[in-house]
């Protein structure tokens, strides 16, 4: 029973391991070569079709920010008026037409910061878990008579929690790369609210929550590789202690460990937005 036991912590270990190692290739990989660009070519041709509605909105947003903004008539044929209301419009009407580089030199910054941090560091793509030898031992001279039946339960128990977590991380990672491509689908009507001033408070919040969802896999990563690192250094652990309480207190540093790491990728958007407030 001691090593059925033994087996499904490696189960869950194995599988979990496989998801951090997806995650972790996922949060290295561009929008562009995502799924071979397929899903890509498909934003950019939205980003384009809804370019021409940003474009009838920036002028909607232009005139009633003209009109509410300036008194009169004659307030709008004074020079640094006039200057400052053409530079807005030209500023909004860049932005429009160059949404789409915009938002792609943003992700590409983001991914150069990812790409030297991993590089900066001794951890490589791949993130692997093993049980130590010392653990092992002990899980295999465990019998019936010591509780080697709680034990298996536990370490199922531990087995589908492990599961979850890995399954939980991934689709964080997966929600913020689908964020970032409807954002960039949509960029062009947010941003047409920038030619009004009543309405470029909305372009900003737009620009900054983009921002923020881009950095969030820079917190990601270096969530990943501070706790590889943590969790690399084996656990203190009395080896003469007996087998079941080694065993237990095994069982209990992985999962809280796991948690440890779902914790910090969960609350990434809340990092960023402490840290920088985007």
């Amino acid at each position: 029973m001691g090593t059925a036991a033994w087996y499904e912590l490696m189960q869950g270990l194995e599988y979990l391991g496989n998801m951090l190692d997806k995650m972790w290739a996922l949060l290295t990989t561009s929008p562009q070569s995502f799924k071979g660009g397929g899903i890509w070519n498909i934003i950019t041709t939205i980003n384009g079709v809804l370019g021409a509605i940003g474009t009838a909105l920036l002028v909607l947003f232009f005139t009633v920010g003209v009109i509410k903004t300036c008194g009169s008539f004659a307030e709008l044929k004074k020079p640094e008026t006039a200057v400052k209301v053409f530079i807005r419009f030209a500023i909004s009407k860049y932005l429009i037409d160059n949404c789409l580089k915009l938002m792609v030199n943003f992700v590409t910054i983001v991914q150069g910061v990812i790409a030297k941090i991993t590089a900066s560091s001794s951890i490589g793509t791949a993130l692997e878990f093993s049980i130590p030898s010392t653990v092992q031992s002990k899980f295999e001279g465990i019998g019936i008579l010591d509780g080697a039946i709680p034990i298996w339960a536990v370490c199922f128990i531990a087995h589908i929690a492990l599961i979850v977590i890995g399954i939980v991380l991934l689709l964080t990672v997966y929600g913020r790369f689908f964020r970032i491509y409807m954002y960039t689908a949509i960029a062009p009507i947010p941003l047409s609210t920038l030619a009004g001033q009543p309405t470029e408070n909305i372009a900003k919040s737009f620009l900054k929550s983009y921002a923020g969802v881009c950095m969030q896999g820079v917190v990601i990563v270096l969530a990943c590789i501070i706790f590889t690192a943590y969790a690399a250094s084996m656990p203190q652990m009395d080896t003469s202690a007996e087998p079941i309480k080694m065993v237990w207190g095994y069982v209990s540093e992985v999962v809280f460990n796991m948690l440890v790491l779902l914790g910090l990728v969960k609350g990434s958007d809340r990092i960023i937005h402490d840290m920088m407030g985007l």
